[in-house]
């Protein structure tokens, strides 16, 4: 699966991996975030997650645009034995594009053409 982080540079763009537990024992999963540009991509909730008996989580991924060129990474999620059931390891593939240039401000300045 990949996840898609586009908008416009500089903008910080806040994505949800919902998760669904149909098991009837709580799942508890660990994030890492691996690849050239992991650095750049955040789990700002913390890295864990618990899931109870039927019920779904929430896990977000953050990401700041600050270069053109498209960053990538990879979030995988490991299982944690929580009574005595283990859930499967999950990735996906985290990848930016910029859509569009907004300019932080602008300047005015004043300046010959030319000089002889």
């Amino acid at each position: 699966n990949t996840i898609e982080f586009t908008g416009a540079l500089h903008a910080t763009i806040v994505k949800q991996v919902r998760l669904k537990n149909p098991n009837s024992n709580t799942l508890a999963y660990n994030a890492i975030l691996v690849g050239r540009d992991a650095d750049d991509f955040s789990l700002p909730k913390g890295n864990t997650l618990t899931i109870p008996p039927a019920r779904q989580g929430f896990l977000n991924v953050e990401f700041t645009i600050r270069f053109l060129h498209p960053a990538e990474a990879v979030l995988i999620l490991i299982s944690n034995k929580v009574d005595g059931v283990d859930g499967a390891t999950m990735t996906f593939s985290l990848k930016s594009e910029v859509k569009n240039i907004e300019p932080l401000g602008t300047m005015k300045c004043r300046s010959p053409c030319y000089k002889l």
